[in-house]
Order: C-alpha cells, then structure tokens, then sequence
C-alpha cells in the first residue's frame, strides 16, 4: 500500500510539474530601470581619468524579438540637460523555448574617453574642457528600447548623475 502512495505521489509531483507554463509577458517590451554604478563622474577631457558610466535596467519581451543585426539601432537614450539622443545597439538574442517570452538585465557602457560624458556650459560651446564658473552639470538620462517589430517600450528615467567639470 505505501508503495503505490509513494508510485501516485510521484506521479502527481512530474505531472504537477511538468504543466508549469511559460511565462506569458506583452509583445511590447517593458522595462525598468535597476541603477547607475556611480553618482558622479569626471568629464570626458579630465586628464588622466578614464571613466565608465554603466547604467542598469531590467527588460520583458513576449515574443523575444530583441537586437538587430542590421543599421537599425534599438536603445534611445536621452541626455536631459539638451535631449540629445544617443543611440545604440544590442545583440540579437537568440529564440528560447517555445514560448520566446524573454526577460533579463541590460548593462549599457558610457565609456567616457576622450569625449563621452561631457559637461555643457551655457556661455562656451567647447565641451569637455574645464570652466572654473561651472564646476558640476547634472544629467540623467531617459531610457527606451525597440523591437525588431518596431513596438517602443515604456520609457524610464536614470536618478541625477553629477559630472564634475574638472
């Protein structure tokens, strides 16, 4: 007797788990912004002070159509102080599954040689070099993807990073 308990118990635990379904995320990609690994960074021209902005976001795509290979680009990022657009690239990432519902972190690198991340002075069109008037900026940087689809994600927003101006 206690052996067929265990033989249904059994069982019920593969069949129990083997009906876990795929996670079921919009065909629009979605994400949300994790953070920065600093809050203050030395302007592109600082001397001898290569620097690196890496900013963190979490991602969801249902039919996981993330990445090109192709000239588009698919990451938008816009720098608060001018809204000036840079744009990027991912990699294509590879079907999953049978469902292809995606999800993950995306790191974006801002390398900040020799003119990455630059302070924007009001009176002076040179940026990157110093100006002992203006000593800091601060940015942030609104964030959004695309799809290979064309679907636009949600947009998010980085928390304030202090450029120093040195």
């Amino acid at each position: 007797m206690k052996t067929i308990y265990y033989f249904l118990s059994l069982c019920l635990a593969f069949l129990v788990n083997s009906c876990v379904q795929p996670p079921n995320y919009p065909n629009t990609p979605e994400i949300a912004y994790v953070g920065v690994d600093q809050n203050t960074i030395h302007q592109g021209n600082a001397g001898n002070l290569p620097d690196t902005l890496e900013i963190t976001f979490s991602f969801t795509d249902g039919d996981g159509d993330l990445g090109t290979d192709g000239e588009a680009f698919d990451v938008f990022l816009t720098d608060s102080r001018d809204g000036f657009t840079d744009i990027k690239k991912l990699p294509i990432i590879p079907d999953q599954g049978i469902g292809n519902g995606i999800s993950g972190e995306i790191t974006i690198r801002l390398p900040n040689r020799p003119f990455g991340i630059c302070c924007i002075y009001p009176d002076n069109p040179n940026s990157c070099e110093p100006n002992p008037d203006i000593p800091t900026n601060e940015i942030s940087y609104q964030i959004q993807i695309q799809d290979r689809a064309g679907n636009m994600s949600n947009t998010i927003q980085t928390e304030v990073i202090t450029i120093l101006c040195d």
